[in-house]
């Protein structure tokens, strides 16, 4: 999906596509698409009709632009990092938000499992109870405001496509091996809170791909993107060179 700009993007701005998070639409990405919109073409990838993250990170290519810069946010993280092995040359940057590059864990295949359960028996909106606060900066659970997104964007989500996503990402490869590969300007960000891709796993990719930039981004969850948009957005403007 393309979103209409504000004024006609600067030329030689290579277009930006963001690819939301598991059970996340893109309002994930609603205060960066304001900062953006007039200065670069932006585009919110599909991933919610594909049974396998490879699957995803084909749409994507067939729906993007020749050259682009790619920015992921947990599952996007994995579905950049898909396209990054599928076409690294037709990306010009890449951003990894709070996510990381190996196979799932297999406590992290029972969590899904569990969630995958409550999704087939008529139980879905039970999931963001459990999901809340473990999703957010303790200090951020009682807003009711970004609460409110959060819960909407899993409306707009719904049990089926939560299941598909959540299959997709429990049968996808590790990507550990191919980060020593990426050559492109790469920032990797991730708040300092995230307890469900810790800071480590950020540093660890780091260390991998070569000149990448790390962000740690102070009193922040895993919605980093939507719980210090100010932070993320100078971060993503440095890495834009924007």
């Amino acid at each position: 999906m393309t979103l209409p700009a504000s004024s006609r993007p600067a030329a030689g701005r290579p277009p930006l596509v963001l690819v939301p998070g598991l059970n996340c639409t893109a309002e994930l990405f609603g205060p960066q698409v304001e900062a953006f919109a007039g200065r670069r073409d932006i585009s919110i990838a599909d991933h919610q009709h594909d049974e396998t993250i490879a699957e995803i990170a084909r749409r994507l290519l067939a729906t993007a632009p020749p050259r682009f810069a790619l920015a992921g946010l947990s599952m996007g993280g994995y579905v950049a990092l898909e396209v990054m092995r599928q076409a690294p040359q037709r990306v010009e940057r890449l951003a990894l938000l709070d996510t990381h590059a190996s196979a799932d864990a297999p406590e992290d295949t029972e969590i899904r499992q569990v969630a995958i359960k409550f999704a087939q028996t008529g139980r879905f909106d039970d999931i963001h109870g459990i999901l809340w606060p473990r999703l957010v900066h303790l200090g951020r659970l009682g807003d009711a405001a970004l609460e409110t997104v959060v819960r909407t964007m899993a409306a707009k989500t719904g049990p089926a496509r939560f299941i598909r996503q959540q299959k997709a990402v429990m049968a996808r490869p590790s990507y550990e091996a191919g980060l020593a590969a990426i050559r492109c300007p790469t920032l990797i960000l991730v708040g300092d809170a995230d307890a469900i891709t810790p800071r480590f796993m950020s540093e660890d990719m780091a260390d991998a791909i070569a000149g990448s930039h790390l962000v740690v981004v102070p009193d922040c969850g895993h919605l980093s993107t939507l719980e210090q948009p100010a932070a993320v957005n100078a971060a993503l403007e440095a890495w834009l060179g924007a």
